[in-house]
Formats: C-alpha cells, structure tokens, sequence
C-alpha cells in the first residue's frame, strides 16, 4: 500500500504525506507526547519495557506538527494518490485530517488500531458516515466468512464488531488528550473527534444504522 496526500492550502503552501502499511521509523527525537506513559490508553497491551513510544503517536506526529496552529474550518483542496486511482476534494481540514490521521493509526503499528489495517488497504478518502457504516459492517461480515472457511464460528449477529469500536473509542480518547497540549489550532483536535463519532456510531447505534441500510439496500424508501 502507498497512499500520497497533498494539502493545497489557501495561503499557497503544498503540505504532502506518503502512507504505507510498514511504519516508519523516526531517527529524530521524538517529543514526550509520544511517550508511551504520556496518557497511554487504558486498553493498551504494550509496555515501556517492549516499546518507549506510542505507535500511533509516532505515525501522527508529522501530520500533528504540521497542522497543530491550524484552523479546522479553513477551506483546502486535497489530492489522495494510491496505485490504482487519485481523488481531489475541496473541503474544510477538518474532513481532510480525519481521512489522513484515520490512515496513519490504522497502519501505524499499535496492536488496537490494528485491526483497522486490512480496511486501510481498501482506503476511501472522506469516507461519509453512511459510507464508514457500510464498509466497516461489510468487511467485518466477511471476515466472519473466511473465519467460517476455515471451520471457525463466525459472528454473523456483528457482536465483535461493536466491541472492536468500543476499543477504538478508547484509543481515540487517549489520542486525544495525547495531542491536546501541543495543538494551538484546532484541526487535528476536531478531526479525531470526528473519527471518535464515527466508531461511536458503530458501537452506540449499530441496528439503527443498520436500518437505515436495510431500507436502502431491500429498495424500502424513494430513489432521489
């Protein structure tokens, strides 16, 4: 996987990101937000002693340092490149932030997040909530069938798709207060409780989400 992200702001300055599915090391010092101690998620599996910083804090840090004095409302055009297509959009940062930081912790290494990471392969910048819904619920029903494949019981009710979210939320809130002392802009800050909301809604309100598929999908409601 490589994904290019290029940020167009309004002012004239070219911000780019290169994604791929293998962490990159950083040969710098890293600041203390990225500490592994530093508001460690309390479902964190890592210790100091295995890892002295934060995988996804690590995987964040250009793309926080970049835009941690920014404005989440300001309007940019943003180009994603992968190996198959490109995307433009003109959006607020906001929108592009959480598309780019969602990419970079899910593969960033951290044993959590990672389960995000064979979603990422398939990456869809600014995905909407309907489309995060979809694909998140699809996925997960085929994992559960290659899972029954290989003679294991699958989990066609989506439980563990809701427990899978309820963990990221947990990791979402942690990244959270990781980035908040050093963000005098609010764009990074709103881009991850953006992605919080949307993990939320696969955990707080999964059958009302599913309803609204299911009216779609069986043809129950008008065509617009």
């Amino acid at each position: 996987m490589n994904v290019g992200y290029e940020f167009a702001l309004e002012d004239g300055r070219r911000i780019a990101f290169k994604v791929t599915d293998q962490p990159s090391g950083h040969s710098e010092a890293l600041p203390a937000w990225t500490r592994l101690e530093n508001c460690q998620c309390s479902n964190c599996p890592l210790r100091a002693s295995d890892s002295v910083s934060c995988p996804a804090g690590v995987a964040m840090l250009p793309v926080v340092d970049a835009f941690q004095a920014e404005d989440a409302y300001q309007n940019v055009e943003v180009t994603v490149t992968d190996e198959h297509r490109s995307y433009v959009k003109k959006t607020t940062l906001e929108e592009a932030l959480r598309s780019l930081l969602g990419l970079k912790m899910a593969t960033s290494g951290c044993p959590v997040l990672s389960e995000l990471k064979s979603m990422a392969v398939h990456h869809l910048p600014f995905a909407s909530s309907d489309e995060f819904i979809m694909r998140s619920v699809s996925h997960y029903l085929l994992e559960q069938y290659f899972e029954m494949r290989h003679g294991k019981d699958p989990d066609w009710m989506l439980k563990g798709l809701v427990e899978r979210n309820q963990r990221l939320q947990l990791v979402n809130q942690a990244l959270w207060q990781r980035i908040h002392s050093v963000c005098r802009g609010d764009s990074n800050l709103k881009a991850l409780l953006n992605f919080f909301s949307m993990a939320s809604s696969v955990s707080v309100s999964l059958e009302s989400q599913l309803r609204k598929l299911e009216a779609r999908i069986l043809n129950d409601q008008p065509t617009f």
